[in-house]
């Protein structure tokens, strides 16, 4: 990746929204190049630019991890089961304590549990421990590129 598309990226992370035109003029680029730019790197999944809500503003009153454990078959393939689920906004294979770590995000206690009696009973889960969030105090997607 060169660094007129790292910079490109780096500038979209800070404000998504930023007019093409204004990312083109900083860099020294025509908007087109910027558009094509942007297109080629959503185009092989490198880039996504969407908008990040609270969710406790927009109704989904619970947030929790799930710590997953699974046995007799291979993670991805849980993994995989549990990415259907549309509450589940986020999976990840771990080492460590857990198989899988799951986030989730429910309108209430009830919606959140029936999330977890859900989750359980797919093959090869053994476990599943949540971790209720209480606050939220940092979450970023500001990384940058190598």
């Amino acid at each position: 990746m060169d660094p007129a598309t790292k910079a490109i990226i780096g500038l979209l992370q800070r404000d998504g929204r930023r007019p093409y035109d204004e990312i083109a003029d900083e860099l020294g680029l025509t908007e087109a190049e910027v558009e094509q730019r942007v297109a080629r790197l959503e185009d092989a999944g490198l880039l996504q630019i969407t908008a990040v809500t609270d969710p406790l503003q927009m109704g989904f009153a619970r947030q929790a991890m799930l710590g997953v454990t699974v046995s007799g078959v291979p993670p991805k393939v849980v993994a995989q089961a549990v990415s259907q689920i549309p509450e589940v906004s986020y999976v990840v294979l771990t080492a460590g304590g857990f198989d899988l770590l799951v986030e989730v995000i429910g309108t209430s206690d009830a919606h959140l549990l029936e999330l977890v009696t859900r989750i359980k009973p797919l093959e090869g889960v053994t476990a599943v421990q949540p971790f209720l969030y209480l606050e939220l105090h940092k979450q970023t997607y500001t990384w940058g590129v190598r």
